[in-house]
């Protein structure tokens, strides 16, 4: 999900915005969401506040602003719109829970054609490491 169609999903003002952007938030993943550190004050201990990501969607945070105001705060709207960051917190959060994380894994050398082999190829014989006609034809390592 891009971060045009996350920030559709909330409301915030301009000033909101601007702020998300020009002031100094500093992000660190949790197994419960993402932290958020404004390093823009002096004490910037005291300005640091969790925002949780539910389906890729910043959906709230501990700090005051989020809990007194209409729409999202300035750290929610600070993770949505750092695309990377979001999608990181997203997939954190799907293995912090005892999901699997899905990969886009190229199939292994054990599914590959035998038109995709090199003919010199002795990966067999090597305990897992792949054979130099296999390293050279850029093929993967089976899975063992």
């Amino acid at each position: 999900m891009s971060s045009n169609n996350v920030l559709s999903h909330l409301t915030f003002t301009t000033r909101v915005a601007k702020r998300a952007q020009y002031e100094a938030l500093e992000f660190s993943l949790t197994t419960r969401g993402v932290c958020v550190r404004n390093t823009s004050h002096a004490n910037p201990t005291e300005h640091e506040y969790l925002v949780t990501v539910r389906d890729g969607i910043p959906i709230a945070c501990e700090c005051p602003a989020d809990d007194c105001y209409d729409g999202a705060c300035k750290h929610r709207v600070g993770v949505a719109i750092r695309t990377p960051l979001l999608q990181a917190a997203a997939e954190h959060a799907i293995v912090a829970d005892g999901g699997t994380q899905i990969e886009n894994k190229p199939e292994t050398h054990e599914n590959d054609s035998d038109t995709d082999q090199p003919a010199d190829c002795d990966c067999d014989g090597l305990g897992g490491v792949p054979c130099w006609p296999c390293v050279r034809a850029d093929r993967d390592l089976p899975d063992r």
